[in-house]
């Protein structure tokens, strides 16, 4: 049998190289070839031992195992030359840094600077202003805090909006969101169970298992996830169930959540493999993990109330009623919405328009909804806001919050910064291709409550009511250009009566699932 072994080396050393070399198929090197590439390309082929002559090469059986290792050595050599930064290639990159005197400052520079700080557009300086042709008046500027709740200030800010106008409520009044958020890590908990057992069947390097395990709970969210859970719990004024530590620092409760989970996720995978499992005792297994997340979630943000009693007071802080409430019965007194007539509008230029997805497993309630969404075009999109904002109407409103967002001024421009000239290239990926790769999704909720028209009624600015504070930007709001608002807008709620007809009929259509890991869906934090 003649056997061939590839050789890295110099071919005019092949022969004393490979004479030191043990044929890994015969230990005297009997009968084995050692080929390789040169540096040029050209095969080197090495003959060991003296009793492989010319007329056993010419050996039919001989002539493949050659071809064979021929093109292997040579298919490597290309890899290895191709791929990787060989010497040549790393000398003309570096020679393509001219380390000019301009170079030279621009590095400096940088060293010692916010890259932001010296990529700012001094000839957009004036591009901003405050004023606005409609806008919904907005009260108090809550603040997450060092969490990740963006979406429940957003959805509770809409809803304490109409309250404080409806009930003439202090400006100040805003609803708990340390009481949503407890339910919502329950209710998180139980999902990520469910699941599990749901997903018992599957191997753990399936997709689905996988991104579970990866995901078993976090503090971001989305607008279904109000609807769900103040429709089931009902809602508490912030004094009755204050905010506490962790709920305005929520990384290390969700880091030891999560561990727990995956522990307990891992237990009921290996219980279902136990002869006699059925479905009916994990689920009882489930029940009794989750007295353990609820003793956590206590010990961290407190008890829900099931009662209390609550004193209102009007706009100027004169006391007007006392009495005793539920949870549920406040809700209902308060805000009494029908999240029904609530639709999730998206632009997502990845996806075909008029459609409707809906995310699996991207839910807050396990017997809840998934986030489900129309998929339009943002002039469309645009046309809804508007109506509402014409009619007092404030929006739960996402975008991708970091994009050239000037802190400061709270002002969100495409022109803010120009780090092509600062770095001597350009940026020019689309919505669509920074989507596609990850480059940008909606990061961050906000309430939509201002536009600016121009004489044709077309939008110029926009303006949101942010949950970081009255001191972050621009007193607490966001301004942002129609063109920043077209580039990195996804994500918007409108009510029913915005919607047009022919919109509304599109809703009515079967959704088509998609993944929860998809590059658009990552939650808002």
């Amino acid at each position: 049998m003649l056997s061939v072994v590839i050789v890295w080396g110099k071919c005019k050393k092949l022969y004393f190289l490979s004479k030191k070399m043990a044929c890994p198929f015969s230990k005297s090197n009997k009968n084995c070839i050692f080929v390789r590439p040169n540096v040029n390309g050209i095969l080197c082929i090495g003959l060991i031992n003296k009793g492989i002559n010319n007329k056993y090469i010419n050996n039919m059986k001989v002539k493949y195992l050659l071809l064979a290792a021929i093109m292997f050595a040579n298919a490597n050599f290309a890899y290895s030359q191709g791929k990787g930064i060989s010497d040549d290639v790393l000398k003309k990159v570096q020679q393509s840094y001219g380390n000019t005197p301009s170079d030279k400052a621009i590095r400096n520079a940088i060293h010692a600077n916010d890259i932001n700080k010296l990529a700012i557009n001094s000839d957009n300086s004036t591009a901003f202003d405050s004023y606005f042709s409609h806008r919904v008046n907005s009260k108090a500027i809550t603040d997450q805090k060092s969490s990740g709740r963006c979406w429940m200030f957003t959805g509770m800010n809409v809803m304490r909006a109409k309250a404080i106008s409806k009930h003439n409520l202090p400006a100040n009044f805003q609803f708990s969101q340390v009481y949503t958020f407890f339910w919502d890590q329950l209710e998180k908990s139980n999902l990520f169970l469910q699941a599990i057992i749901d997903t018992r069947k599957q191997d753990m390097t399936d997709k689905t298992v996988e991104w579970l395990f990866k995901n078993p709970i976090g503090d971001g969210g989305q607008f279904t996830g109000v609807a769900n859970l103040v429709s089931k719990y009902g809602l508490v004024p912030a004094d009755v169930m204050p905010e506490t530590y962790s709920s305005e620092h929520t990384s290390r409760m969700s880091n030891l959540l999560s561990l727990k989970l995956r522990e307990y996720g891992l237990e009921l995978r290996e219980m279902a493999v136990q002869k006699g499992m059925t479905e009916q005792k994990l689920e009882a297994r489930k029940a009794e993990m989750l007295e353990t997340i609820y003793r956590i979630l206590a010990l961290n943000l407190g008890v829900p109330p099931s009662e209390f009693t609550w004193t209102r007071t009007d706009a100027s802080g004169k006391p007007v009623s006392t009495k005793k409430y539920t949870p549920k019965s406040f809700f209902e007194e308060y805000v009494n919405e029908d999240f029904s007539k609530y639709y999730m509008i998206m632009n997502d230029p990845t996806r075909e328009y008029y459609k409707v997805y809906e995310i699996e497993y991207d839910r807050h309630v396990y017997d809840g909804e998934n986030w489900k969404y129309l998929n339009l075009p943002m002039e469309e999109i645009a046309e809804m806001a508007i109506a509402s904002i014409k009619d007092s109407v404030m929006m739960y409103f996402s975008c991708d919050v970091s994009k050239f967002l000037d802190r400061e001024k709270g002002f969100m421009d495409v022109n803010n910064f120009d780090y092509g000239s600062l770095m001597g290239t350009t940026f020019g990926m689309d919505k669509k291709q920074r989507v596609s790769t990850f480059a940008s999704g909606s990061s961050h909720a906000m309430t939509l409550c201002a536009v600016d028209l121009d004489e044709s009624g077309k939008p110029k600015k926009w303006m949101v009511e942010n949950s970081w504070g009255p001191n972050y930007g621009h007193n607490g709001f966001l301004i942002m250009t129609n063109e920043w608002f077209n580039e990195y807008m996804f994500r918007l709620v409108v009510e029913e009566k915005y919607i047009s007809a022919k919109t509304k009929k599109l809703l009515e259509q079967k959704a088509i699932m998609l993944p929860p890991w998809d590059p658009m869906f990552m939650p808002e934090e």
